[in-house]
């Protein structure tokens, strides 16, 4: 959530923060603004509700200004609005400071040091530009120091930037929990929460650590402890094709990234395939989950829906006992664990906060851990035991597509691994069955137009509907709902379909849309049953089934394929269905209405 930049060199510091806003602005964009130092050291801020097109709108053209710092905003503290728009400067306009987290402590921190201050916004954000300016004048101290001492006394989340405007040369940075790199280039320096934001300006970066500050000129960049450690680094190469960050000829986001989908199956199956045709995951990795008792798979949202198909797969075909729990109940509300408990985390940025929280105190434990991650280097990789990466490129699009089905392909490559090591039975060559899928899911999406015109006339208009499904069928319809509400704001719930009659029910109206999901031929019945109920009272039903198990009136039929990966396509429709809904309705697809991309707050 919330997005930094910041740069100092030789070039045009207002168009490389507006570019780089741009890549970021799928964290946060309630709100945006830059602040850049001319060559005779004057200060320009720029602040706007709204994107960063409204950003745009405001900013001068006739200044050039060879350092700044930037920010887009995902509300948490104060309602979006010029005045609580980043960056913010203290009382007498000195220092000025964009923030990515939350501090938990601020108005502790307020009523000890600021009482005497007035401020000017509603964020927690303005306590800490503000103590930095207290502690100069009181202690009579440096920037550095104050920026230090600042930050000891801080509680909670952050990413820091900070610029003293009489030390325009120079930028400071800091981080606890929320992400960022530095990144260096020939003659310039620069601070970004995503490599994606200066990854046009170079692909060298490094990654910084919990406490670490970070003193920045053009030419040198100094990493410290609080205790005055210095902290040499080598910088990593980011690994990002600038092609896979345009949008090419789609108008969005997820479109582009439904339909890189089958392409995304083909390179996972490449990355992780041995020479004979197998899956082949690192022995060490596989080595660490036989010696546990138990998988718990831990996750958010999208992640945490493809956990439970993981759960399919994992006791399926490995044969291993497998619990699914949300990060963010499990850190503070953790069950009685079995005795050799092995971790896995899904997440497509490897940033996510809730599950970071849950991984800290697993590490305190000494409990071993996997994360799947679309992001190398991020916290939940770096932080974990072992790392899988789901190969799926850039995802820019807010709602999430192609990493669900990534997770789900790298949990199946992961279930094979383990079952072949452990001696247990096959269920078929899976790598060759993932070829069948991609290949079924690029048949689904020749059919958008159909796809599309039911869209049209069972959702453009709804206030809310249901889908429902049984077994692996009901995992996918909680993703299904999660993606329609997502983007479309239609109230969509997913239901195990048997539950149906047990309360659930009592909500079907005339013309509600219900959307079943049929490709289990053991429950196929049962759920044509369901349909049946809720048609006698009105709704309005939608089937999605597999071949083999269609019939003649079901609007759209699956391509078949094996019955432990029709999640893969059956959840292509649903997708669709989702985007041509938010297209209809007049959204913006990519970002919808008071979401981020990378929740790197609890």
């Amino acid at each position: 959530m919330c997005g930094i930049v910041a740069y100092i060199g030789n070039k045009n510091a207002k168009s490389i923060l507006l570019q780089g806003l741009e890549k970021l602005e799928y964290r946060g964009y309630d709100s945006s603004g830059i602040f850049v130092v001319d060559e005779h050291k004057n200060g320009h801020l720029f602040k706007e509700k709204g994107r960063i097109a409204d950003l745009k709108k405001i900013i001068e053209t006739d200044t050039f200004c060879t350092s700044g710092i930037g920010h887009t905003r995902w509300a948490t503290h104060g309602r979006p609005s010029v005045k609580n728009a980043h960056p913010h400067q203290d009382s007498e306009n000195r220092f000025t400071i964009v923030h990515n987290g939350v501090i938990e402590n601020f108005q502790e921190l307020k009523d000890t040091y600021l009482a005497d201050i007035s401020l000017t916004s509603d964020t927690d954000t303005e306590i800490i530009v503000q103590l930095i300016s207290y502690f100069v004048k009181k202690e009579q101290t440096n920037t550095f120091e104050a920026f230090k001492k600042t930050i000891s006394k801080l509680k909670g989340s952050y990413a820091l930037a900070l610029i003293d405007s009489n030390q325009p040369d120079i930028i400071y940075a800091a981080k606890n929990k929320s992400p960022l790199l530095i990144g260096k280039g020939e003659s310039f320096s620069a601070v970004c929460s995503d490599a994606m934001a200066m990854v046009q300006e170079t692909n060298q970066f490094i990654e910084l650590m919990d406490g670490e500050l970070v003193t920045l000129t053009r030419d040198e960049i100094k990493i410290e402890t609080q205790d005055g450690t210095v902290i040499h680094r080598t910088p990593y190469t980011a690994e990002i094709n600038l092609g896979d960050l345009d949008l090419g000829t789609y108008p969005y986001y997820m479109a582009k990234e439904i339909d890189e989908q089958p392409a995304v199956l083909r390179k996972i199956i490449q990355a992780y395939q041995n020479e004979q045709g197998q899956f082949e995951l690192d022995k060490t990795i596989i080595s660490s989950i036989e010696n546990s008792d138990r998988i718990y798979i831990v996750a958010c949202g999208t992640s945490y829906n493809a956990g439970w198909v993981g759960k399919q797969l994992l006791e399926t075909i490995a044969h291993i006992p497998t619990e699914v729990h949300l990060a963010s109940e499990f850190g503070y509300n953790m069950p009685i664990l079995t005795k050799k408990p092995f971790f896995i985390f899904l997440s497509q940025s490897g940033e996510t906060a809730d599950s970071r929280q849950v991984l800290v105190k697993i590490n305190a434990m000494g409990f071993p851990s996997l994360t799947l991650t679309n992001v190398a280097g991020s916290t939940l990789s770096r932080e974990a035991d072992f790392t899988l990466l789901l190969h799926a490129g850039p995802e820019i699009a807010v709602a999430s597509t192609k990493a669900y089905t990534a997770q789900i392909t790298v949990l199946t490559a992961l279930s094979e691994t383990i079952a072949r090591e452990n001696g247990v039975a096959g269920d078929g060559n899976m790598a060759h069955e993932l070829g069948i899928v991609a290949t079924g899911m690029e048949r689904i999406l020749s059919e958008k137009t159909a796809i599309e015109q039911l869209a049209t006339d069972f959702l453009s208009t709804s206030r809310n509907a249901f889908y429902i499904g049984r077994g692996i069928d009901y995992y996918v319809v909680m993703e299904a709902a999660l993606k329609l509400k997502e983007v479309s704001y239609v109230q969509t719930e997913g239901f195990a379909a048997g539950e149906l009659k047990h309360g659930t029910i009592a909500l079907i109206e005339e013309n509600t849309p219900v959307i079943a999901i049929i490709t289990n031929k053991a429950t196929a019945g049962h759920t044509r049953g369901n349909v049946q109920e809720v048609s006698a009272r009105g709704a309005h039903t939608l089937v999605i089934a597999m071949e083999g198990l269609e019939q003649q009136n079901d609007q759209i039929v699956l391509p078949e394929v094996h019955p432990l990966l029709t999640p893969l396509v059956s959840v292509v429709p649903t997708q669709l269905l989702a985007y041509y809904t938010s297209l209809h309705r007049g959204n913006d697809v990519d970002k919808p209405r008071n979401l981020a991309k990378s929740v790197t707050v609890e």
